[in-house]
């Protein structure tokens, strides 16, 4: 069987209503300046209580199909990064019927702030194999739907958001390697668990299970993001005999100003090659990347043929990177 090419075509949505760290500090004890000094954050973006991630993930990839000029038809497959989906039982199939791509397969993967990353490999190798030709990738999540409000180490961080990508098959190769990593002992650093209520009043002990909000070690995660991340993106370049400074853009999860910071110093990455829009939408997990990605392209950051490191890394905790050529067209 032939080796397939891949080529992503980047779009995202995102909701209007805007919190600002203003709004934030009315609700628990902290300040603009302070949440800035920490966490890079200005302002997120939150649904209404009537907009879903089905909703959001929806907009994200009928852009991206428009943008593409794709026929929905011709979809193959969608793979869902979530950790916040409407249904327990996956929402990648209402997305599949939303945007009427019949034709396609869809699940969802949980894998939290790298569920892009680790969507984008697993659709590459889909592509690679020959078994699809178009993948659609959706990286999104409603996180502020499980964030305690009065829990000022998160809820001045999360945001809500999509980014989807489109992968075709094409003569050239744009995926250029990729590595993912998993340590399951720091798993109770960042979690959002369930806890178990036993049901009264009928015959057998049967329990039912309620989400917690979303806890998290921020100081735990901040040595693990600045330790672990960047000995996988040398270990990836090195895979690939990439050097470091052939990179032209580093572009890492969503999560913290000072964790980009620290990576790109140990990278010797300069700042100005470090895409950041953490300011305008905090943390949006699985989507930060692709949203990222997609303002980047927009304003003619990323240039034909620019060399783009992606990195994510969160709950699991799990940890993944992607080496992108970058191409305007496809071919």
């Amino acid at each position: 069987m032939a080796i397939k090419k891949v080529k992503p075509i980047l779009c995202s949505y995102l909701p209007n209503n805007i919190i600002s760290n203003e709004i934030i500090s009315q609700m628990v004890d902290t300040s603009d300046e302070w949440i800035k000094s920490r966490t890079g954050i200005e302002e997120r973006r939150i649904c209404k209580d009537d907009y879903s991630l089905v909703d959001l993930g929806s907009n994200a990839a009928l852009e991206a199909i428009k943008k593409g000029n794709i026929d929905p038809a011709e979809i193959d497959l969608i793979i869902l990064a979530t950790s916040t989906p409407d249904d327990l039982f996956g929402s990648a199939a209402k997305i599949q019927y939303r945007i009427k791509a019949f034709n396609a397969a869809a699940f969802d993967i949980t894998a939290a702030c790298s569920g892009f990353i680790i969507g984008i490999i697993t659709a590459s190798q889909f592509i690679n194999t020959g078994i699809y030709k178009t993948v659609l990738v959706i990286g999104a999540d409603v996180m502020s739907k499980f964030v305690d409000w009065q829990d000022r180490s998160t809820c001045i961080l999360f945001g809500d958001g999509a980014g989807a990508a489109i992968l075709k098959s094409t003569i050239k190769q744009h995926i250029l390697g990729f590595q993912i990593k998993t340590n399951g002992e720091l798993n109770s650093e960042l979690t959002l668990s369930s806890k178990d209520l036993l049901q009264q009043n009928i015959a057998i002990q049967v329990f039912n299970r309620q989400y917690n909000f979303i806890q998290m070690n921020g100081k735990e995660i901040y040595k693990f993001a600045i330790s672990k991340v960047p000995e996988a993106i040398l270990n990836c370049l090195n895979t690939y005999q990439i050097q470091i400074e052939d990179i032209d853009w580093l572009l890492l999860h969503q999560a913290n100003i000072r964790i980009l910071k620290a990576i790109g110093e140990q990278l010797s990455i300069p700042q100005n090659k470090i895409l950041n829009n953490l300011y305008k939408y905090g943390n949006t997990s699985a989507a930060s990347i692709p949203i990222a990605l997609d303002e980047a392209i927009l304003e003619n950051k990323i240039q034909d043929n620019d060399l783009i490191i992606m990195a994510g890394f969160g709950a699991g905790l799990t940890w993944g990177t992607v080496i992108i050529k970058w191409k305007d067209k496809l071919n």
